[in-house]
């Protein structure tokens, strides 16, 4: 995806008309991601510029299997696209400084894990932005990722920790985690690792942060980040704002969940202070913050010069701080184990509404009808797409409707679908009706098979648990011949902890164990 402005110009160094200021003030907001602060220092000279470029260290973006990738996002009416880029920590202990700042040494020279994941999304009509974090701690489907360094594969596993994706390959394996768990097409990635984020704290000044009592992340068995704070506010940077972004025993339950919510008080925080910190005016400190942001980045092919982090900064900055949404994935403890999973309904809801970009703050405008179906193969005739029924009606208190799948499978021969059957040999449990489809040459197929029966395209979904179309009748559809959809609710659901970019307000409740 090109990031070039729709002019297809992009400013040169000093010119365009506009003023330096404007400049620093797309460097401020871009600091959002880490690595886009870098631009500042456009003008620096073209050996300056080489410079920079060459101390980005670049992997490809998606190193899973083709058939476990998402659809590529869809255009709105205006052709505009969002943007998804996944923001990766990584917790590598592979030099003195990172294990000096990660401890563990039993973990040194260790593959790395993504300790921190946060899915941004940027709409396509770049009114607002919404994160989605993972907790470290989920427990998910990791796909077959082959390194591109090594040409080792790793196979395709189940029910394990969401941040040993990262050591499967590189980045690009946890890209294709997200894509397989998500559904969301995921346009680019930035990493950064402990001294990466160290160094940049201190470049950008400090951030402040709150917590509601004197703090001490510390316990007698060497449990905690070390994180000392007095109750209030408090400028973090360097080691100590690692610290806070590490710190798990002390806030709210001591869990990964609380840790995720400090890391959303810290990113907006950031943010708020960059836009309004005028420091970064002063050309030593954008020269010293480029050298710092370049050298602490891992990024994709897509996003591996300075101009192109410059291309993002732009887009970037077009969103207002007051339509900035951090959300954590809603989820539910598996078992006793302390891991995570996904919460099936809330989760499902959440990834729906950045996949279709729907802005999780609720002041979307009415949306117009999307120029998307352009990008989709058209649909074969109706009597040449081959169709399986399959009976999810079965639920966790009743059985499974009889003779449903081969009811609706009548159903659709009579609308003239002449190819579908209903395949009796799975009985899925489904509490919506769904179609799904294995790759993009048959999503135009699905989408007429839904609209024929008046099922929304929501209910659309791309699934490599299938060989073709799939129609999965589900519980909210267990008589009649006409289907009713139920009424999509396009709220962020509460389970999700969403916090707003200008809440200023955000406290750290600190456990009283951790009271100093």
């Amino acid at each position: 995806m090109s990031l070039t402005p729709a002019d297809g110009k992009r400013p040169a160094d000093g010119a365009g008309g506009r003023r330096k200021g404007g400049r620093r003030r797309a460097l401020r907001w871009s600091a959002i991601v880490l690595a886009v602060v870098i631009t500042g220092t456009a003008g620096a000279g073209y050996l300056y510029y080489q410079h920079l470029n060459h101390n980005i260290k670049k992997d490809p973006l998606n190193i899973g299997d083709e058939k476990d990738r998402a659809a590529e996002s869809k255009a709105n009416a205006a052709g505009q696209k969002p943007l998804n880029i996944l923001l990766i920590g990584s917790d590598a202990r592979d030099s003195a400084e990172n294990q000096k700042l990660g401890g563990a040494k039993d973990t040194f020279d260790t593959p790395a894990r993504a300790d921190v994941q946060m899915l941004l999304h940027v709409s396509a009509d770049r009114s607002n932005m919404s994160v989605v974090s993972m907790p470290r701690d989920t427990l998910t489907d990791i796909p077959k990722c082959t390194d591109p360094d090594t040409g080792k594969t790793y196979a395709a596993e189940t029910d394990v920790i969401t941040n040993d994706s990262l050591g499967r390959g590189g980045p690009g394996c946890t890209v294709a985690t997200w894509e397989k768990l998500t559904d969301i097409h995921i346009d680019h990635f930035m990493m950064v690792d402990f001294a990466g984020v160290v160094s940049m704290a201190d470049a950008i000044g400090g951030v402040p942060v709150c917590v509601d009592a004197n703090i001490y992340s510390h316990t007698s068995s060497g449990k905690g980040s070390g994180l000392k704070l007095k109750k209030g506010t408090t400028s973090v940077k360097g080691e100590q704002a690692l610290q806070w972004l590490r710190t798990r025993y002390g806030f709210e339950d001591d869990t990964d969940i609380a840790r995720t919510k400090a890391q959303h008080q810290y990113m907006n925080s950031m943010v708020r202070q960059l836009r309004e910190n005028a420091t970064l005016s002063n050309p030593t400190k954008l020269r010293s913050l480029a050298e710092t942001a370049t050298k602490a980045l891992t990024v994709d092919n897509g996003l591996g010069t300075v101009a192109k982090l410059y291309d993002l900064s732009k887009e970037l900055k077009k969103v207002p701080t007051a339509r900035i949404t951090m959300t954590t994935m809603p989820w539910e403890y598996s078992g006793s184990s302390g891991r995570v999973i996904p919460k099936a309904t809330d989760a499902d809801q959440l990834f729906r509404l950045v996949r279709e970009d729907i802005a999780l703050d609720g002041k979307d405008k009415k949306k117009t009808a999307t120029a998307a179906k352009a990008s989709t193969d058209p649909a074969a005739a109706d009597d040449k797409i081959a169709v399986q029924v399959e009976n999810g009606t079965r639920t966790d208190t009743t059985g499974a409707v009889r003779g449903r799948a081969t009811s609706i499978a009548q159903l659709l021969v009579d609308k003239g679908f002449k190819e579908a059957v209903a395949d009796s040999s799975t009985t899925p449990s489904a509490a919506t009706t769904l179609v799904r489809y294995p790759s993009a040459d048959l999503e135009g197929d699905a989408q007429r098979v839904a609209k024929a029966l008046g099922i929304p395209t929501s209910a659309v979904k791309k699934s490599t648990s299938v060989s073709g179309v799939t129609l999965v009748v589900g519980a909210d559809w267990t008589t009649g011949t006409k289907y009713k959809a139920p009424a999509e609710d396009d709220k962020t659901p509460t389970s999700a902890d969403a916090l707003n970019g200008s809440d200023t307000t955000a406290c750290m409740h600190v456990d009283p164990n951790y009271v100093w």
